[in-house]
């Protein structure tokens, strides 16, 4: 199915981006590097170089002079995250195990084919590195689309910037046009390849994770992301090389805060700069190696609940880097918007009881959107014991 920007679809998570002025440098490069293509002569370079390194701070620096907007402590990188090869028979305990444990693992030998995920990274350094006059026209985000500065409504602010997609809905990529003209045509089709790819990954994972938790019914959980109603998206990050501000305290500037993915499953790839952070359940916060060749499977909110908390909802964040840019490609397998999401009978043992109140997705959905990133979501829904 097409993914496409929706103008008519209802509530959607965006989160929003900080864009570096018009300071068009590729994701590979640092942000004094100059591009040939758009500077041809020697004073217009030095012209444009020094116009990036006067404008990146002032557009940003009143959002992080506060110790709120920067990481506690350097996050130590932590070799012990879950590896589950999915070439390997029989990998369903180690993915429950990682479920419960972390609520994040890594996954090799994916079949997600790799002229996709180059490809789909080369239009994304090619759309980030435009001026930013350019990629303005492809948002504001509606939810969907680009959008800048802000994470949401509510007062969060990242060292990142955005395209956030709908997977489900027929509208046009029209917002593209302009930018890429017949060029956009080819966009579409490389995102909705590599989409179809990752969704298909995603799902043979929950098949999994349901044969490991002795669910009857194989596709209880991944026939939710393959409705034609999935309330799923997509979303590419650019988090641009974040100069050091001596109001930071030599501490790394939060690139996008700490929070949890309320849908159910959420599959990550990045380039080969770090930056990601999850939370253990001692509340230490590890930084997650980069790997450009695998992918990073999160387990969402709706997924704590229909497990009735024997898996976590890991909450993570990302951090900026001061040399090098990292780019991200998300996706979020997501219920129709009137699936009741309440834990599995089959998952709730003996005497136990649900410890969450049943509801939608759209009801979860719109609770979220109104709340911070690092706010407890799911606190609204948990049952009061007796």
């Amino acid at each position: 199915m097409p993914l496409l920007i929706s103008h008519s679809s209802p509530i959607t998570f965006s989160p929003h981006f900080l864009s570096h002025q018009n300071t068009p440098f590729p994701l590979s490069l640092s942000r004094t590097t100059i591009n040939p293509i758009l500077i041809n002569t020697p004073n217009e370079r030095e012209k444009q170089k020094q116009k990036m390194v006067v404008l990146s701070k002032p557009a940003i620096i009143q959002h992080y002079s506060k110790p709120k907007h920067t990481a506690p402590a350097a996050a130590a990188l932590f070799p012990g995250v879950p590896l589950i090869d999915l070439s390997k028979p029989d990998p369903q305990t180690q993915l429950v195990k990682a479920c419960e444990e972390f609520g994040f693992f890594k996954v090799i030998n994916h079949g997600v084919p790799i002229h996709s995920i180059r490809e789909l990274e080369a239009q994304a350094v090619k759309f980030f590195s435009l001026p930013i006059s350019d990629k303005s026209k492809a948002g504001p985000p509606d939810p969907f689309g680009y959008g800048d500065k802000k994470i949401g409504l509510n007062g969060d602010v990242g060292w990142v910037e955005y395209l956030l997609f709908t997977t489900n809905n027929q509208s046009s990529y029209h917002k593209f046009s302009s930018i890429f003209g017949e060029a956009a045509e080819n966009f579409r089709c490389v995102v909705n390849e590599y989409v179809a790819a990752v969704k298909k990954m995603a799902c043979e994972i929950l098949e999994m994770l349901a044969e490991g938790l002795k669910i009857q019914q194989r596709d209880a959980f991944s026939k939710l992301l393959m409705d034609e109603e999935s309330d799923s998206v997509f979303r590419l990050n650019h988090y641009p090389p974040c100069p050091e501000f001596k109001e930071s305290n030599g501490r790394n500037l939060i690139g996008f805060g700490e929070h949890t993915d309320p849908q159910i499953i959420s599959v990550l790839r990045s380039n080969n700069t770090s930056g990601l952070q999850i939370s253990l359940k001692d509340g230490n916060w590890i930084s997650i190696p980069a790997d450009q060749d695998s992918f990073f499977v999160n387990v969402g909110d709706s997924f704590q609940v229909m497990t009735n908390g024997r898996f976590k909802s890991v909450k993570h964040r990302v951090v900026t880097n001061t040399s090098k840019s990292r780019l991200s490609m998300i996706y979020f397998g997501g219920p129709p918007l009137s699936e009741k999401i309440a834990p599995l009978p089959s998952l709730i043992k003996g005497e136990e009881d649900s410890l969450y109140k049943e509801f939608t997705w759209f009801e979860y959905k719109k609770s979220a959107y109104k709340s911070r990133l690092a706010d407890n979501r799911l606190g609204l829904f948990e049952k009061i014991a007796a």
